[in-house]
């Protein structure tokens, strides 16, 4: 099989000669050790050497801001000294002392027409592999804009207490993607095959609130944006960290091809588990651990743990760290194990 068809017969869960593998998007501060490693001097050599599934590109986006489209708002409150606080979701938000949903306005809300290049969109997927399928890498992760608009603490209450204030910020913000998202998507018509989408819902023990909340404020927006993408034909993976065992049967209702990144220490996210309650339903990419196995264990103890993988999902898993970025602290000896194993006949 080619790439295009494991990648597609993989999310499809038909019979495949080998799963479909993904390398991810490696930390630029872990560039050298691969490239070292490998006896490359480019992410493209990499890719070709270790001869994955699909070529991640990153939606541009250049505002006064950012240079990234995931840190396209800049919700930092300002201090009383004017001067703004470091941006984590758990600082002060912009929003956190508003309560009235008719002073939306009184933020600088970002138009991704100024900040998005149809040029540059098309150039960028362009220059991707012709042999691969190219992955839209856009995010649009409107559930933690919006946690970062109020600061989380308060993003959670409002869901309760205000819920209107709540959900005309996360409308606001899930406007500007869709919007963002059409741009790319026109630009690039016929030349994407998938886009990677999502929001971090999960912690190591659990969803960080509750089935019922992400029913009500997280998923609605995800099918928009969902349905926005497969209208141009693309395969949807969505992304959360964390243990979201339970949403996930909410996440393919709402149309998702791929859950990602099977984050595998997380409590209920071990394969066997999601192979027996969703292995008939949905698709995964990820599986292998990034939080230990990949960082401390050895080649051979990777390579098994590849084998496991293949043997509980023969299809219907596109293996990947179990975390989207390549960390400085994983040893590359351990990301060629993985890859190497993914194409040994078993």
């Amino acid at each position: 099989m080619n790439h295009f068809e494991r990648f597609y017969a993989t999310i499809e869960r038909k019979p495949v000669d080998r799963p479909a593998s993904w390398l991810g998007i490696p930390d630029h501060k872990a560039y050298k050790g691969l490239f070292d490693y490998f006896k490359v001097s480019n992410l493209d050599e990499l890719k070709a050497k270790i001869d994955d599934d699909a070529y991640p590109v990153e939606l541009p986006y250049h505002s006064p801001n950012s240079n990234a489209i995931y840190a396209a708002f800049n919700f930092a409150k300002k201090n009383f000294d004017g001067v703004e606080d470091a941006r984590t979701l758990t600082a002060p938000g912009f929003f956190e002392d508003y309560s009235d949903p008719d002073l939306i306005n009184d933020f600088d809300w970002p138009d991704p027409e100024k900040y998005i290049s149809k040029e540059e969109c098309l150039n960028a997927v362009e220059k991707a592999p012709k042999d691969r399928p190219t992955l839209g890498v856009i995010w649009s992760a409107h559930f933690q804009d919006t946690c970062a608009a109020f600061g989380m603490e308060t993003a959670l209450v409002k869901m309760l207490i205000e819920p209107e204030m709540y959900e005309a910020v996360d409308k606001k913000i899930l406007d500007f993607y869709l919007r963002a998202n059409e741009i790319f998507f026109e630009a690039t018509k016929g030349k994407l095959h998938a886009v990677l989408i999502g929001n971090d819902l999960g912690s190591q023990a659990g969803l960080m609130l509750s089935p019922d909340s992400i029913r009500k404020f997280v998923i609605p927006g995800a099918k928009k944006l969902v349905e926005q993408a497969k209208s141009y034909g693309l395969k949807v993976l969505y992304h959360s960290c964390g243990s979201i065992v339970e949403v996930i049967p909410d996440l393919i209702g709402a149309g998702v091809d791929v859950i990602h990144p099977i984050q595998a220490l997380a409590k209920g996210m071990d394969p066997h588990n999601l192979k027996e309650k969703y292995g008939d339903i949905a698709s995964f990419c990820g599986g292998v651990d990034a939080q230990n196995l990949l960082v401390h264990g050895t080649p051979q103890q990777v390579r098994d743990k590849v084998f496991e993988l293949r043997q509980i999902f023969p299809t219907g898993l596109i293996i990947s760290p179990s975390h989207e970025a390549i960390l400085p602290d994983i040893r590359p000896e351990n990301v060629a194990a993985l890859f190497d194993a993914v194409k040994e006949t078993i």
